[in-house]
């Protein structure tokens, strides 16, 4: 895909997708997005975005208007469904869908969110070919989707494996306030800002970056019980307590293959003082 991309359809248009269809839309992209939910039809509307109702179980609704899919490059935004006990096999259906559908259409190039649970916890950095055993249900949900993406040829496709989600309204210190832990506090974060992800997201597209799979973490990556001390604290909330004889559980994701291939600047370098530094908590 040499020419400049114009329109856009985003799969999933949640905590990620809304804010970033807005973004595309004001960085003048056609933007058509996908919603579950029929009363967000108005409020996609209402931000400029083509609403479309589509649902995936795992094949699209009956009344689904398949011109959602007349974009040239299409984001797929849906996380597997962790409440499903045949998790793997029901997203795989479910990506294999969207292929299917993107194909008789105009997509020209795919680019999935998937996230860093496709990694083991392995207590040292994880780059982007350290695939292990022992990831969760819904890792290797994801590894096989991509799997299943990258093994056509009829459409581009770049992956971009998003580490732990945060903002204002998704906020740390939320996350672990209050809770006996049974994991070490030594334990490092990986954690990534909205910003980023949308600066991430817009960058691959208007520099044409496919055919790559990206971790996409921070560059910092403070002890967990630092962070979410003080990330608890800044709310106003009661910190988390951790357990010092548990054994470590990490991994450090390595995001430097992208921001050498993106030249990408960091928003939000780093957790800790982005969380502190800020009024709002983040």
């Amino acid at each position: 895909m040499n020419h400049k991309i114009k329109s856009i359809s985003i799969l999933g248009c949640g905590w990620l997708g809304l804010p970033l269809a807005s973004q595309l839309i004001r960085d003048g992209y056609q933007v058509s997005g996908s919603t579950t939910h029929p009363d967000k039809i108005n409020l996609l509307k209402e931000r400029g975005i083509k609403p479309f109702l589509i649902n995936l179980s795992p094949t699209v609704n009956a009344d689904c208007d398949t011109a959602f899919f007349d974009s040239e490059l299409l984001i797929l935004n849906i996380p597997p469904s962790r409440k499903r006990a045949n998790i793997q096999q029901f997203y795989s259906c479910q990506v294999e869908e969207v292929l299917r559908l993107a194909r008789k259409k105009t997509i020209k190039a795919i680019l999935m969110v998937s996230a860093t649970s496709v990694y083991p916890d392995t207590n040292q950095e994880v780059k982007e070919d350290d695939i292990g055993n022992g990831i969760s249900q819904s890792g290797q949900a994801l590894l096989q989707a991509e799997r299943v993406l990258q093994y056509q040829s009829n459409i581009k496709i770049t992956v971009l494996r998003f580490c732990g989600l945060y903002n204002s309204e998704r906020n740390p210190g939320r996350f672990l306030a209050g809770r006996q832990l049974s994991f070490n506090g030594k334990d490092k974060v990986n954690l990534i800002h909205l910003d980023d992800c949308i600066g991430l997201i817009r960058q691959v597209i208007s520099k044409g970056i496919w055919g790559e799979v990206f971790n996409a973490c921070s560059e910092q990556h403070p002890e967990k019980e630092d962070f979410y001390t003080m990330a608890a604290q800044k709310l106003g909330l009661e910190a988390p307590r951790f357990d010092p004889r548990a054994k470590p559980k990490f991994k450090i994701v390595n995001s430097q293959k992208l921001t050498s291939k993106l030249k990408y600047s960091w928003l939000h370098p780093d957790p800790y003082r982005s969380v502190r530094d800020s009024e709002s908590g983040v």
